[in-house]
């Protein structure tokens, strides 16, 4: 039987989107002027944002202390909502439809590695979150993962695999309970 190795390991193939320079001056401006910007400052952390080559929408609403990777990975569209201490770990690109909600201490991540690879290496998928979704406290949504229109995704769950749309989930790994009808 082999064993890792992870002297071995080698992701000189991912490619980060930009520059080292781009990515450290992210890793700068995240940590300063977005975290210490005032609770209601969205416009001002959208702007920053779009400086990095983000594409957010209009009426998104990102808390100071949500934690992006590379924004140039990252679309919101309208009216979204992404809260504090959520963690967007997007080393490949995820897309947030609109009128979402993505609630505290979420983690959307897009890298693992690869469990039979004695290297050890680095698998990324995106993550698509359709139109309407809820995502509510400390979730785990997984490389790779489609989650479809109007889903609530309960508080703490662990979402593996792509989710339909209108339906409520719960649990870990996440499995439906129900479904969402949404009333005016």
């Amino acid at each position: 039987m082999k064993k890792v190795d992870l002297s071995k390991y080698n992701q000189s193939w991912f490619d980060r989107g930009k520059p080292s320079y781009v990515i450290f001056l992210w890793w700068i401006v995240q940590s300063t002027i977005f975290k210490w910007s005032l609770h209601n400052m969205y416009g001002f952390r959208n702007f920053i944002l779009r400086c990095f080559g983000a594409d957010i929408g209009k009426n998104v609403k990102i808390r100071r202390k949500c934690e992006i990777t590379y924004p140039w990975k990252l679309i919101v569209k309208d009216n979204t909502w992404i809260d504090d201490e959520v963690l967007i770990y997007n080393l490949e690109n995820i897309y947030i439809g609109a009128n979402c909600s993505i609630t505290r201490r979420s983690f959307l991540c897009t890298g693992n590695h690869d469990i039979e690879d004695s290297n050890f290496g680095l698998i990324v998928k995106p993550i698509n979150v359709d139109d309407g979704v809820w995502i509510q406290a400390d979730c785990f949504i997984s490389q790779g993962v489609d989650i479809g229109q109007n889903v609530v995704v309960r508080a703490r769950s662990t979402v593996l695999k792509s989710l339909e749309e209108n339906k409520v989930y719960q649990g870990t790994p996440c499995k439906p309970v129900k479904d969402r009808n949404i009333k005016k």
